[in-house]
């Protein structure tokens, strides 16, 4: 009776031992509502850069609304506004459009922090309509669509043809009215408490991402850009809800 009683102590002070090593036991999982990856519908690699890099598009919001899109750094020195489309990408569900965002169209560039692919062209001179062959800061390329990147952006717009197009840039702090629809255009830019100007390049532009689309589809696409050195708080806060609501998107739960 008393080694049964002994041995009865020593497998308590064991089993006690043990509870204190392990801690206490874990709650039961709870449900959480997902965040970041869950505002995604659909990711989508577009194509690819000169250096092989992937150009990705995530598609936000309701498939079946109308259909919007936003572009980032095209230019890859103009990354600012590309914290836009990420807080978008990684933030809650989109309601009211069916958003397409690129975040990195030219990631050649933001690799080497340069305006240009990694072949030396200005992506934004390189779309056939009004093409000329033009060098320097602004080297056109020896051909209009000669760059993969352009390809690949033409192509994907053909597919989805947006019904409206904002491409962000640096460094003018506007909104391009000189455009297609010069109404939105002056919203967007009260909406983002950005100045209404128009970007005429000193004279005559020549194949932009902005004038092809304008010129070929029905929808519109409108040049906005932030100044040298927009806040972190405006990019990752403000920017994307207002850019939503001009849209006529709004973020939430889903149903």
């Amino acid at each position: 009776m008393r080694r049964r009683t002994t041995a009865l102590v020593t497998a308590c002070l064991l089993a006690l031992s043990l509870a204190t090593l392990l801690g206490p036991a874990p709650a039961p999982a709870v449900a959480q509502q997902a965040t970041g990856p869950d505002a995604v519908v659909e990711r989508r690699v577009i194509g690819h850069s000169v250096k092989g890099r992937p150009i990705v598009a995530y598609r936000l919001g309701e498939p079946g609304k109308r259909v919007m899109m936003l572009i980032a750094t095209l230019h890859g020195n103009e990354a600012a506004p590309r914290q836009i489309l990420r807080s978008l990408v990684e933030g809650r569900p989109v309601h009211g459009i069916d958003l397409w965002v690129v975040p990195t169209y030219n990631p050649d560039g933001l690799a080497r922090h340069t305006r240009k692919n990694a072949r030396g062209v200005d992506l934004n001179r390189n779309y056939p309509y009004k093409w000329a062959p033009l060098d320097g800061a602004y080297e056109s390329g020896p051909r209009p669509r000669s760059e993969p990147e352009t390809r690949a952006m033409m192509g994907f717009l053909r597919e989805i043809r947006p019904r409206r197009i904002l491409s962000f840039h640096q460094p003018l702090n506007g909104v391009d009215t000189d455009t297609k629809v010069p109404r939105f255009a002056r919203r967007v830019a009260r909406a983002l408490n950005l100045p209404a100007k128009a970007f005429t390049c000193g004279g005559v532009c020549h194949g932009t991402m902005t004038m092809w689309y304008n010129h070929t589809f029905s929808g519109s696409a409108l040049t906005v850009e932030y100044g040298a050195r927009p806040g972190r708080h405006r990019m990752r806060v403000m920017a994307p809800r207002q850019v939503l609501r001009v849209l006529g998107g709004w973020r939430g739960p889903r149903p």
